[in-house]
């Protein structure tokens, strides 16, 4: 938002800079005005209107091949070994547990999404980006997509189980 705030001022300045006479130049810098103001408008719907990345969306089940995951009181010990080593081959260049990265935290990840949004993130994430409002969010915050990763529906469970963990 704050590029194109400084294209429509940059806009509005080699309008004003243009006119030809005074008049002119007084109905550019007025059209400018307009043009910030309504700009700056936009942006607060924008910022209204933008998820809380932190709020838990533990509804939100996400969009992908993954409509239910039984989840299982007890932690499944084998699951979190291979989840462990799917994470680390796949998944640390961009993401750490405790601080911001290339991508988000991770750390109480499945305190805040449900356990179908997080795989379907790790299986779909492109379409997740284009239509999931969370994940919507997240590159608006990140300004980096997260990668496509050509992962099975047990690595991605797999990664779920580790994430538990955590």
């Amino acid at each position: 938002m704050k590029k194109f705030l400084a294209i429509a001022a940059l806009a509005a300045f080699t309008l004003i800079s243009c006119g030809k006479d005074k008049k002119e130049t007084t109905k550019a810098t007025e059209t400018t005005k307009e043009v910030v103001k309504e700009v700056k408008e936009v942006v607060k719907e924008v910022k209204s209107a933008t998820v809380d990345l932190m709020a838990p969306t533990l509804d939100n089940k996400g969009i992908g091949p993954i409509k239910s995951v039984t989840i299982n009181d007890k932690i499944d010990d084998a699951l979190v070994a291979k989840g462990k080593e799917v994470y680390k081959a796949n998944c640390t260049a961009c993401h750490k547990f405790k601080k911001r990265y290339i991508g988000p935290a991770l750390k109480d990840i499945t305190k805040r999404r449900s356990s179908e949004w997080i795989m379907n993130m790790i299986l779909n994430s492109t379409e997740m980006l284009e239509k999931d409002p969370v994940a919507k969010a997240l590159i608006a915050e990140y300004n980096a997509p997260m990668a496509q990763q050509k992962l099975s529906k047990e690595d991605a469970r797999a990664i779920l189980e580790f994430f538990r963990t955590k």
